[in-house]
């Protein structure tokens, strides 16, 4: 399946940017086009291959029951409490043949603002000082906290080995 993917001319470039170093438990994030992750799942495989090799292996964590989480409507929050619980995001696993990485999938009708600052945050990318003070940033950072941890329990329950966890300093590449 691998070989078949590198030869598909994208209409639209895969929208997915990951940590330098993949150490995880959350390496990135991955915005597809369209609510059918199906269709967009080879370019995906096609786009991670030479970081990780050839796909050996996916998992993810939700149900196709599911809908997918609305992450503009925890934007329309002007101030979060410290408590606030922002919910179960969309994760999921892609195992390769020399590395693994944990990505958090933004659902495809997140606005650009919103789902490019969570994509920056997941890959750990830097901020500026002026794009930190932004609702969208802030957002991002709460959700992106809520998804890292829970990358961690969900790899616990897997039975995968706990990696340490990525942090805001670490170079990224966006693919």
């Amino acid at each position: 399946m691998n070989r078949a993917v590198r030869t598909r001319r994208l209409a639209s470039p895969v929208r997915v940017a990951l940590t330098r170093d993949l150490a995880g438990p959350l390496d990135g994030a991955w915005w597809p086009h369209t609510a059918s992750i199906a269709d967009e799942l080879p370019e995906l495989i096609g786009a991670l291959s030479p970081r990780l090799g050839e796909i050996r292996a996916i998992s993810i964590n939700w149900s196709s029951l599911e809908g997918p989480p609305d992450l503009d409507a925890l934007n329309h929050v002007t101030r979060m409490a410290a408590t606030r619980v922002v919910g179960h995001q969309r994760l999921m696993t892609i195992s390769g043949a020399q590395a693994s990485a944990g990505l958090l999938v933004v659902p495809c009708r997140t606005s650009t603002a919103l789902a490019v600052a969570v994509m920056r945050r997941a890959a750990g990318l830097p901020v500026l000082p002026a794009e930190a003070d932004r609702r969208e940033f802030q957002t991002a950072d709460e959700i992106v906290c809520a998804a890292r941890a829970e990358c961690a329990l969900w790899f616990q329950q897997l039975g995968v080995p706990t990696r340490a966890p990525v942090g805001d300093s670490h170079p990224a590449v966006i693919v």
